[in-house]
């Protein structure tokens, strides 16, 4: 049984949610492990935002990288207006190595996406930083599981329909995506101290799929072969994936994970874009992928997961613009200048544009 707790914000998590909140407002945090975590902490430093200056920008702006997580939690972003009939969400996993986690430009921008979409967000910190992976480290998707299982305990609370909760992540949090694709049912947390605050029962799999530039799928050094452990199942959803050709380090990773999707005849989509390196975000602006979103939003509507009144994304038809849902043009950004990256487009996009 879970039992919703409100917590107080640090002053870190005011001053991340804060940097957004005219477009998405955090409802509710609740701890993924009110008692313990399954396996000790592997930091004994306080949460911390750990950017430094010479930290790449995503999507055109400074996004927090928050390090030293040892009590995660999953933050509920629900859309604007009435909660009307149960809808669709998404756990979001942001990237950053298993190190930290790219708070703003990998998770609170994808919530300001779902949100215009008329999805809830449920926005994961997971723990970092961890060393290893699956399976010889179960603690991230133990707390992806975990995240799960909670969105569907609240699912009437929340206005969730439980059969539509997917996962989106992004570089450490794709590969997290895949793995929760792959094995939502792993029982290893019911042997650790954390099993009572597990409720086995509630299915953890994942209803679809979107993986941004997912890292680590791939058998090092060729990248070529998919590692087994992500090989694709019956429990592996609808999938969307997206990367860059001139991903040097993962790029292909995405390619390997499509392959073995095909094989395994699981319905998939892959988007690979001419350029945008790794880690581009939500909204590149003046790059291939800068539209990726709504390619996904077209995805999610194909496959009912758009709540009955917002309309699909689609060009208008006289100037190849895009439209927002709700059915108004998106402006086009300017152009940014050459070798320079425009911060204030980013930052003026409606997210309804996304």
């Amino acid at each position: 049984m879970f039992r919703m707790r409100r917590s107080l914000l640090t002053p870190l998590a005011a001053l991340l949610l804060s940097s957004s909140a005219s477009a998405v407002l955090a409802q509710q945090v609740v701890p993924l492990w009110p008692h313990q975590t399954p396996e000790p902490a592997q930091t004994t430093e306080p949460e911390a935002d750990v950017t430094k200056p010479t930290d790449a920008l995503i999507s055109g702006h400074r996004t927090a990288r928050i390090g030293n997580v040892t009590k995660p939690t999953i933050t509920v972003y629900a859309p604007a207006g009435s909660p009307g009939a149960p809808h669709a969400a998404a756990l979001v996993f942001p990237g950053g190595g298993y190190v930290r986690l790219a708070w703003d430009g990998e998770g609170v921008d994808t919530c300001k996406w779902l949100n215009s979409l008329g999805l809830t967000c449920l926005l994961v910190k997971y723990r970092v930083p961890e060393p290893t992976h699956y399976p010889d480290n179960y603690a991230d998707l133990e707390d992806a599981q975990q995240a799960m299982r909670i969105a569907r305990a609240h699912a009437a609370e929340w206005h969730l329909d439980p059969a539509k909760i997917g996962v989106i992540g992004f570089s450490a949090g794709g590969n997290l995506a895949a793995l929760m694709s792959t094995h939502p049912d792993d029982d290893h947390v019911e042997s650790t101290p954390a099993a009572p605050d597990v409720n086995p029962k509630i299915d953890a799999r994942a209803n679809f799929a979107i993986l941004g530039y997912p890292a680590y799928l791939a058998v090092p050094p060729s990248n070529r072969d998919l590692n087994p452990v992500y090989t694709p199942n019956a429990f592996t959803p609808p999938t969307f994936l997206l990367a860059a050709e001139n991903d040097r380090s993962y790029g292909f990773n995405a390619v390997v994970y499509y392959r073995a999707l095909l094989d395994a005849k699981v319905p998939a989509e892959l988007h690979m874009y001419s350029a945008g390196g790794h880690g581009f975000g939500l909204h590149p602006v003046g790059m291939p992928e800068e539209h990726w979103t709504q390619t996904a939003g077209l995805w999610l509507s194909s496959l009912g997961m758009l709540p009955a009144d917002i309309h699909r994304p689609m060009p208008a038809p006289s100037a190849g613009a895009w439209t927002s849902p709700n059915g108004t043009p998106c402006p086009a950004p300017p152009a940014p200048l050459a070798g320079h990256v425009d911060t204030t487009a980013a930052q003026q996009i409606d997210p309804a544009c996304w």
